[in-house]
């Protein structure tokens, strides 16, 4: 079976003189009842995965099936929380902590204390034109928390969600499961982050070659453009694979 790129994307980049495909695999509408990431991971892009190979999965599927994603509707947000999010910079990359909904889960995630800290910081880096202190103290779980857009699919736009706990322990169990390196990451069309990776399989020989050590760095530059999309494209895993004269495609 052919793997097709995403609108707008491509399946091969080039990175540090070597060349990669990104391929996207498209599953079914992920929700709360899947209670097992590993699981959905083996069934659909298990049949494609090859030695050497790495696996990426947003962190939003896997807070979906850790019950982190929740209705807007149903999040009652504080005066804090309606407060605090008037203060925040709305930038392109989506509302970010810029609504009562996802800043009150980030008071539930990090405390009130060090969210009064960072928006103290913050209003100090204003003074002084340093953007993104906020997140900076606030941290990796207040930065992780997505906000509803339109453009995901549905459900999930009229959805916030918290990023996912565990993300190393997850990505190594799901790791046992399909024998190669996992990633969860954090990605649009602005970034990405790695919040979680399962190391070294092993010292593999493929083809050959000693089996490349990705890094969290590296994977970051590979899938710099989002090949996994950010909307309605139902692809939330993807397959990296080093290309060489002896690869195959999928």
């Amino acid at each position: 079976m052919e793997i097709l790129p995403n609108k707008g994307k491509n399946l091969i980049i080039e990175v540090g003189g070597k060349k990669f495909a990104r391929y996207p695999v498209k599953t079914k509408l992920i929700t709360p009842d899947d209670k097992d990431i590993g699981v959905l991971v083996e069934e659909f892009a298990g049949k494609y995965v090859k030695p050497g190979d790495i696996v990426f999965i947003s962190e939003k599927v896997v807070a979906v099936t850790q019950g982190r994603s929740y209705p807007i509707k149903e999040i009652k947000a504080g005066w804090l929380a309606n407060f605090l999010s008037q203060l925040v910079t709305k930038t392109p990359i989506g509302i970010g902590l810029g609504s009562p909904e996802t800043m009150q889960l980030a008071i539930e995630e990090v405390g009130v204390l060090r969210i009064l800290l960072a928006t103290f910081i913050g209003a100090i880096g204003k003074i002084f034109r340093i953007k993104g202190l906020f997140y900076i103290v606030s941290g990796h779980r207040a930065r992780s928390i997505d906000g509803a857009v339109p453009y995901a699919i549905p459900p999930y736009n009229t959805h916030v969600s918290k990023g996912p706990l565990n993300a190393n322990e997850v990505a190594k169990n799901v790791s046992l499961k399909l024998g190669v390196k996992i990633a969860i990451v954090d990605a649009n069309d602005f970034g990405v982050n790695i919040l979680g990776f399962s190391g070294s399989t092993g010292s593999q020989i493929i083809n050959g070659r000693p089996l490349f050590e990705m890094t969290g760095k590296l994977i970051a530059k590979i899938i710099k453009d989002n090949p996994l999309g950010q909307s309605d494209e139902q692809t939330p895993i993807g397959i990296i694979r080093e290309l060489t004269d002896n690869t195959d495609g999928i």
